[in-house]
């Protein structure tokens, strides 16, 4: 790449946007690099309980005496690939579901409407907790319940975008050429659909995101000893009333991802 088009690069990106791009790129290496970065195992107890930061234990340990530093890259692991899969699976069948509403109308639009209305009746929280209360919180069925609360989020946006590109004249040019739905729909639709499905997916991954740790904070997450953010912050949150500030890394790791996540979405919605 030329020093042109690194400059023009530059110029195109706020200075927001590029301190949200660092925040995610920093939390990518961590989810990806955990077992190599990480000085300790993930539940591997190295020392008394809630020790204070030192050059052995770089913030310290937990209220278990695990190292804390280890517990939050092994927690990015867990809790932004769980929201990463939930989000690309709440996508894809929201998407698919919107498009096919769009396209198809009549009874079908009608029934994925009235269903996808049902779900959003209930409140997203009190609904995962009846859930999750009664069916256990395993991985699987953690994933199974947000992706269903999501996708109908998703379902409201595709459907919406996909009638408005639905009655232009290209798609009309498509099907008198005697193009398929599906064909349609993968062609003409989504291309141009997109822009919007993509400002989206950033938004939807910090709702799913802040919705796991919100739940593990509540024990009805990821389940210990897995390393989460959410499940951290609970645990030791009886270290505040000591003055101990262990609690607040987690915390602040959660707070930090969904404003680089924002800033790069709301750049990105900015320039559209």
């Amino acid at each position: 790449m030329s020093v042109l088009a690194v400059k023009a690069i530059k110029k195109r990106i706020s200075i927001s946007a590029t301190l949200g791009l660092i925040i995610i790129c920093v939390n990518l290496s961590m989810f990806i690099l955990a077992p190599l970065l990480a000085p300790y195992g993930e539940t591997q107890v190295v020392g008394d309980v809630w020790l204070p930061a030192s050059q052995e234990f770089l913030l310290g340990t937990d209220h278990i005496g695990r190292d804390l530093l280890s517990r939050i890259l092994f927690g990015a692991r867990n809790t932004i690939g769980l929201a990463l899969a939930i989000t690309g699976i709440a996508f894809f069948v929201g998407t698919f579901a919107g498009f096919v509403a769009a396209t198809l109308k009549g009874w079908t639009d009608q029934f994925l409407g009235r269903l996808v209305d049902i779900i959003m009746a209930f409140p997203p929280l009190i609904f995962a907790l009846m859930i999750l209360s009664v069916m256990g919180t395993s991985v699987p069925v953690l994933v199974c319940v947000i992706s269903l609360l999501d996708a109908t989020r998703v379902f409201r946006l595709a459907r919406a975008v996909a009638m408005d590109i639905e009655v232009m004249p290209y798609v009309e040019a498509a099907r008198l050429r005697g193009e398929g739905i599906w064909w349609v729909m993968r062609k003409e639709i989504l291309p141009n659909a997109l822009p919007p499905l993509v400002a989206e997916f950033g938004m939807r991954f910090c709702f799913v995101f802040l919705f796991i740790s919100a739940l593990s904070f509540l024990g009805l997450g990821i389940q210990p000893p897995t390393a989460d953010w959410g499940s951290m912050v609970r645990e030791n949150a009886g270290a505040i009333t000591f003055g101990i500030p262990v609690a607040l890394w987690p915390a602040s790791a959660i707070a930090l991802l969904t404003i680089g996540v924002n800033l790069v979405v709301d750049w990105f919605l900015s320039k559209k």
